[in-house]
Parts: C-alpha cells; structure tokens; sequence
C-alpha cells in the first residue's frame, strides 16, 4: 500500500490542484496536510482576518475531502519537522506541494527538503499553482536577466504562454486511518477581525466567482474603477488563500470571451507580474526595488498624519473612506488602495513601509508580493516607469466617485452634503462646515506636492 502526503500551503483547494492529482494518481491512500506553522505568526503574517478567513477555508476544505471519503489532517508546529512527522506514522514515500513564492515559502521548501532526505522520501514541488504561469517560466531575453521588471512587455509574453488544462476535483480520496489531527480552527473568538469580513473557503469563493461571471465580467472593463459600484470581482481573498485556481480562472473569463474577459485576465497577470519579481528579488518585500535614498518624514508631526490616516480623519473625504472600508472589511476597493498608498508615500511623503505593514495587519487578501509590491509601485521605489507621479485625491475621487456615493457611505457624517460637493468639504461656508464632525485637511494638496518634488530633487 503507497502513501503519499500533499501538503497544502497557499492552495485550500481540491479544484484544479496538481500535487493532489499527482499524489491520487500515483499513490493508494494519500494524508491531505496543513500544518498551522507558528512561524507564519512570529514574522507577522497572520492578522486576524486572515487567521478567521483560514480557519474557514480549512474547514471547507476538511468538508469537501470528507464528502470523499476523505479527511484533512491538521497538525501544528514547524513545517519540516511535523511533515516528517507523518513520514514516519505513514511511511509515505513521497510528499507533493505547491512551490511557494516568498523568501520565507522558500526557506520553508529548502528546510522541508533537507528534513525528507534524512528520511529517505521525496518532495515533489509543483509550479503553477498559486499562479497561473510560474515565475520564472517567462523571462526577458539576455543573459543574466532573471525576471521582468516592466509589466507590459512581461503581459505580453505571459499571454502567449500554453496554460495547463485545469483539473476537476476528486471523486474519492482514500486517507489511512494512522495519522491524527489537531482540531480544526474556529474563526469564533478571534479578536480583532473586521466585522464586515467575508466568508472563506472554496465553496464560496466558487460561488462568488460563478455569480460574477455571469452578472459582473461582462461590464468590468468599464466599471472596474467605480468605486460606489462595487463592481470588482472582490476575488482576491480567495486567490490569496488559493481557494480559487488563477489557471482555471484564466481559462474561464477567456471562455466568456469579451473586453471584460480581457481586462479580468490582465488583472490576474498583474498578480503574476508581482510574483515573479518577488520570486528573484525576495528582499523587495522589506527594501526598495529600485533604491531611491528617500528622505521619508519622521517625528511627531509624520506619526499624526499617519495615524489621521489609519483612523480615516485626513479631511480628505475619498481617501478615508477607503481607510474606513479598510477598517470595516478588511479589504478595499483597488482604486482605494492606489489613493490612500499615494496620499500616505506621496503628499505625506511618509515611508511606504509603514502603510504596507498597516495593510498587511488588516487585509484578508494581504499578499506579500502584491501588498509589497504595489506599495513600492505607488511610492516610486518598485516597478512604475513613472516614479514621480502623484494621485490627486480631489481629481481622483471626482472621476471615479463622481455623485460621491462611495464617500458617503463610508463617511457618514457627510452624508448631508449633495453630489460631488463631498469631495471638497473645505470648500463650505463655514457656518455649513460647523454642522460636520470631520477633520480639516491635515496638509494641503499643492503643499504636499511641493514637499514632494523639493525631496525628490534633493534626492
């Protein structure tokens, strides 16, 4: 009787899963795998949100398996060694996963790798799985040049690439009786979660994608940046987890076919984009892509703008709303995101790192190669060939917020102000301005801007 182990990681799926259908394809019985790894909590990478929406996606998953006969095997500590573990109670010959992306994911496969050998088993570590083209598969020409550092050349390389055809979910899995299993954890008593967190898991995040093929893809192209119309896919949480294959998402928008298609999958190559800069450069995720000597404002003065940012009070209606929905769902409009990171790095001018990192503590889809690297993006330090541009939030926030809808359902308490009027509170006499308890601007836009390019020209 052969035994396999797949351990899942970044991919709480049994839709279109590689290392499963090569572990029931070459094994008897295989032990489905998820170690809950305190590591992952000492670097600081499990927020709340993100622990609560685990804990529903592994619950879904245990579900699916047992509606196959199966069960998933939960244990918890470090990886290496409690994989080795199962080795031993099963004596499984080889152990099939996802490759990871993250320098940590990486050191995790080279420490997993070293702990099998001694034991006499073989890791098998699929691509494409995370992402729908593996980073590294696409690369520019030239020699010594590992990884593209400009998205449009790099999306047009990446859209001439064969997918793999995706898998269908198992029919049965057999997993032997030996091997225990923790219990499986509760999103119930986490503290601190956002109280409009979404649901976790593979059902629902099937579900939500069905719902928005067929109601919202269509129009994405034309509404994606309408921020009042809510009318994103809200998938990354579920691409995040791995709840949702990106292959097979590629696979179905192309299917449908239409502008709207095209923009989703182009969006799903961002995500690629990113990866593949962090797979070569795992330091980006601390230090700037392209080192720029940046004279970030500290003291006082820069920790009471940045934390009238986090509290959503900058007197800048559009920028905190998004800091609001932030705050209440742990996620955020993606034209929110390139606002609020430009206000904080930009007419703050206040390090990137400290809005990644107030990201990552509240975000469900809080990815390190696309928090990080968007970030870097927006701040001038990543991949934008244009570096020294400045989002206005007022122009923005006309554009894409034109009635204000958005601005007043996240910012309640100018509620009472009509149209796009809202963008510009400032600007209300000031016995109408008395009857609102919001925040005057904490810096205005053209001091910002000018704070800005006497920085970098000094740089």
């Amino acid at each position: 009787m052969t035994v396999a182990i797949v351990l899942f990681t970044s991919d709480l799926r049994l839709h279109d899963h590689p290392p499963l259908h090569a572990a029931l394809a070459s094994s008897d019985e295989v032990v489905p795998l998820f170690v809950l790894d305190p590591g992952v909590e000492a670097a600081g990478f499990a927020a709340p949100n993100r622990r609560a929406f685990l804990a529903d996606c592994l619950r879904d998953l245990d579900s699916g398996l047992r509606d196959r006969g199966g069960r998933l095997v939960v244990r918890e500590g470090e990886v290496a060694e409690e994989v080795r573990r199962i080795v031993s109670e099963t004596e499984a010959g080889v152990v099939h996963m996802a490759a990871g992306i993250s320098g940590y994911a990486q050191r995790r496969e080279e420490r997993l790798r070293e702990a099998l050998s001694s034991v006499g088993c073989r890791l098998s570590v699929h691509d494409a799985v995370v992402t729908a083209v593996a980073p590294g598969s696409v690369v520019p020409s030239g020699a010594g040049r590992d990884h593209f550092a400009v998205f449009t050349p790099y999306f047009r390389r990446w859209s001439g690439e064969g997918l793999r055809s995706p898998f269908g979910a198992p029919r049965k899995v057999r997993v032997p009786e030996g091997p225990g299993s923790a219990a499986l954890p509760s999103r119930a008593g986490t503290r601190g979660l956002s109280p409009g967190l979404a649901e976790g898991g593979e059902t629902e995040g099937r579900r939500l994608f069905t719902a928005w093929r067929r109601d919202g893809l269509a129009s994405y192209e034309d509404r994606h940046d309408d921020m009042a119309g809510d009318a994103t896919s809200r998938l990354s949480p579920h691409l995040h987890f791995g709840t949702l294959s990106p292959t097979e998402l590629v696979h179905r928008a192309r299917a449908t076919g239409g502008p709207g298609a095209e923009a989703f999958v182009r969006q799903v190559c961002w995500r690629d984009f990113h990866h593949q800069v962090l797979a070569t450069r795992p330091a980006v995720s601390r230090s700037d892509y392209r080192p720029k000597q940046d004279r970030w404002r500290t003291g006082r003065a820069a920790e009471a703008d940045t934390a009238a940012w986090k509290e959503g009070r900058t007197g800048y209606p559009v920028v905190d709303a998004a800091m609001r929905q932030l705050l209440h769902e742990g996620w955020m409009h993606n034209r929110g995101r390139l606002l609020t990171a430009s206000f904080l790095a930009k007419t703050l001018y206040v390090d990137w790192r400290t809005g990644a990192r107030h990201f990552l503590e509240l975000l469900v889809d809080g990815d390190i190669a696309n928090n990080q690297l968007n970030w870097q993006w927006v701040a001038g330090t990543g991949t934008d060939s244009r570096p020294n541009r400045v989002l206005n939030p007022v122009t923005q926030a006309k554009r894409y917020d034109p009635e204000g809808a958005y601005v007043r359902r996240w910012v309640p308490e100018l509620a009472g102000i009509p149209g796009s009027a809202v963008h510009e509170p400032w600007k209300l006499p000031r016995e109408d301005r008395r009857r609102y308890d919001y925040p005057e601007p904490v810096v205005g836009l053209s001091d910002g801007l000018a704070r800005f390019k006497e920085a970098r020209r000094l740089d």
